[in-house]
C-alpha cells in the first residue's frame, strides 16, 4: 500500500520547492534481524529535501534519533542505548548504462556518496531487504524462515550452552 507521506516525492520538489518530513516509524526487533537488539522504540525521522546543483540532483538533510535495549556482550542482559544521527544524501538519476543488465559503469570519487534512482519517489522508511534464505522480499512480507533459522556462527555457542547444562543436571 503506497503512502505518499512515507515518500520524498521528487515531482513534489520539482513543482513546490523544498519539502520538510517528520515521521514516526515503529520497527520491531525482529524486523531488523539483529541479534544484539532486544527491544527497539519508534525511530523519529526528520527531513529536509531539495533540489541540488545539478540537473535531476536532490539534496537531503535529516536526523534519526531511537532508543533501543541491546543485549550486554558479555552477560546478555538488557542495555539501554539511545542514538541521535544526522545524514546528508545526495541523489541522482541512474545513469542509463547501470539499467542494462550486466553492464558496469565506473563511479567517480566524487560520486561515491551518491545514492542514484529509477523512481521519482524515495522512501523514507529504511530498506529491509530480501530473506538470506528464501529471497522474500521483507519490506512487503514476512517469510517463514525468518524466525526457524538460526545463523551457522551461533552453532559453536549452541553447543556450549548444551554442555553448560549437562554439568548442572
Amino acid at each position: 500500500m503506497f503512502d505518499p507521506r512515507d515518500y520524498i516525492l521528487l515531482d513534489e520538489i520539482d513543482k513546490n520547492g523544498p519539502q520538510s518530513y517528520s515521521r514516526m516509524y515503529s520497527i520491531s526487533s525482529a524486523e531488523l534481524d539483529r541479534i544484539e537488539i532486544i527491544n527497539i522504540d519508534p525511530v523519529a525521522l526528520t527531513a529536509n529535501a531539495n533540489k541540488g546543483n545539478l540537473p535531476s540532483e536532490y539534496l537531503v538533510d535529516g536526523t534519526s534519533r531511537f532508543t533501543a535495549d541491546l543485549a550486554c556482550s558479555r552477560c546478555l542482559e538488557p542495555s539501554p542505548f539511545a542514538s541521535s544521527s544526522s545524514f546528508h544524501l545526495r541523489f541522482r538519476p541512474r545513469p542509463e548504462l547501470l539499467q542494462q543488465e550486466g553492464e558496469e559503469l565506473e563511479i567517480a570519487p566524487e560520486e561515491l556518496d551518491v545514492e542514484f534512482y529509477t523512481e521519482r519517489a524515495i522512501s523514507l522508511r529504511d530498506c529491509l531487504g530480501l530473506c538470506l534464505h528464501c529471497g522474500a522480499n521483507r519490506n512487503r512480507e514476512t517469510c517463514a524462515c525468518e524466525s526457524s533459522i538460526v545463523g551457522e556462527q551461533w552453532g559453536a555457542l549452541r553447543e556450549i550452552q548444551q554442555a553448560m547444562k549437562k554439568r548442572e543436571s
